[in-house]
């Protein structure tokens, strides 16, 4: 099954990523055939893998390399990733993403939210037949539950004014982080990586969530549907206040206060004039300056980590995320 062309040049990664995608649908068994129907489509949308990339890229750190059980730890990983994003879009009220309809805009809420329980169940399903250990098992569950701490976080502070940089770093390492140190931990694990490699995957992982959720908070300033498909400013006009903007508050809140107070009754023009002034206090410079540090910090982690040709692939895919645009 083809995956996405960000993966061409790494044949042997497409390979693998393909084989992701051909366990998790096979794996897909619902007596309700809408639900079967939603989530397969859902998963043959057209994602990047990025997830299950950084999982079976580190699954070559250690001595022992067992294919077959990198290919379902990242399965499980993807299923993770997937179930967040459908209920993402729920709490969200996202009529898109990638330029695609949601689930929840065509066919409801409650098929949305099922579909997305479905995936969790799916993610056990593998875990429990592929974790090599009981602790293997545990810690991902525990890294499944700081996701959705960070998720609630989120949604707890909806319309409410940014506080701090570090409470918005606080988030994101719930809401992103946590996912990639634990796709590169899980890897380093399935390979029987030593102590120390495995916990500086972690902090590699880390690392490269943390800017790639900055990059990605950037973006929402400055792309449209054509590029990141959804509209531009979408997380400002759900409420959901970033980086950018705090870095301008910073310099000038009360020119942002009335803003924050039309909550979702923002017009257009608001959102031009929320841009301008976002220019103005360099809210985007700065934030591109962090995840830049972000950046540097996980190739540093990378230097440690074991020689093979799969650093060399890292090192490529990581520096890359501060230049993308989607």
């Amino acid at each position: 099954m083809g995956v996405h062309s960000m993966w061409e040049d790494y044949p042997e990664l497409a390979k693998d990523l393909s084989s992701v995608i051909e366990l998790i649908d096979s794996q897909i068994h619902v007596r309700d055939k809408t639900i079967e129907t939603i989530v397969k489509n859902f998963l043959h949308s057209g994602g990047k893998l990025l997830r299950p990339a950084y999982s079976l890229l580190c699954s070559q750190i250690g001595p022992e390399q067992d294919k077959e059980r990198a290919i379902a730890i990242a399965a499980a990983i993807e299923c993770i990733h997937m179930a967040t994003l459908i209920h993402d879009d729920v709490i969200d009220e996202a009529e898109t993403r990638h330029g695609n309809p949601t689930i929840h805009s065509q066919k409801g809420n409650k098929y949305a939210v099922y579909s997305g329980d479905y995936l969790f169940c799916l993610t056990f399903n593998l875990l429990s037949k592929y974790a090599q250990s009981l602790s293997q098992l545990e810690f991902n569950v525990k890294g499944m539950e700081k996701i959705l701490t960070g998720e609630l976080e989120q949604l707890n502070s909806q319309y409410v004014e940014p506080v701090s940089v570090k409470d918005y770093l606080s988030r994101i390492a719930g809401k992103t982080a946590q996912l990639f140190a634990v796709s590169c931990y899980s890897g380093a694990v399935t390979s029987k990586a030593a102590k120390r490699a495995t916990m500086q995957a972690w902090n590699l992982g880390h690392y490269i969530g943390m800017a790639f959720q900055i990059i990605d908070d950037i973006l929402d300033y400055q792309s449209d549907d054509q590029t990141l498909g959804k509209p531009v400013m979408n997380d400002f006009r759900q409420g959901i206040y970033t980086l950018p903007l705090i870095y301008a508050m910073k310099e000038n809140r009360q020119a942002f206060i009335p803003f924050i107070a039309k909550k979702d009754q923002l017009t257009d023009n608001d959102i031009s004039a929320i841009s301008d002034l976002i220019k103005q206090y360099q809210g985007i410079e700065k934030a591109y300056d962090l995840a830049g540090k972000y950046t540097i910090k996980a190739l540093k982690e990378l230097e440690k980590l074991p020689d093979g040709e799969y650093k060399n692939i890292l090192y490529d895919i990581t520096a890359s995320l501060l230049k993308r645009n989607m």
